[in-house]
């Protein structure tokens, strides 16, 4: 098992959240409540950069869903960055594809 490290950059565009690590049923909580407590400004953009996501379960993606909300509560927008191809054929099979913008890498997904 491999901890949860999170690191916070910003970009012009919004937060770019670097998640490293597990996300699952121990770890979520602590991203969750990170997400939550991130103040966003309508029209900024919180990109999730999953470079160096390890393993992702259940408890991850809501974790995600989670992000997506909080973004558009704040009237922003949310985009995923650098998502390993475990977490791509999941995010497809359950059509969370269809409500993540997924981007190559954080540069992408922080240009305007």
């Amino acid at each position: 098992m491999n901890p949860l490290k999170t690191t916070i950059r910003h970009a012009p565009t919004g937060p770019v959240l670097e998640i490293n690590g597990d996300l699952d049923h121990s770890t979520a909580g602590e991203l969750r409540a990170l997400i939550t407590a991130l103040t966003l400004q309508p029209g900024q953009r919180l990109v999730l950069d999953l470079a160096g996501l390890e393993f992702c379960d259940s408890s991850g993606i809501t974790a995600m869903i989670t992000a997506h909300h909080h973004a558009h509560a704040a009237h922003a927008d949310i985009a995923l960055a650098a998502v390993p191809d475990h977490t791509v054929r999941v995010l497809r099979l359950v059509g969370l594809d269809q409500i993540f913008p997924l981007h190559p890498d954080s540069d992408a997904a922080t240009q305007p």
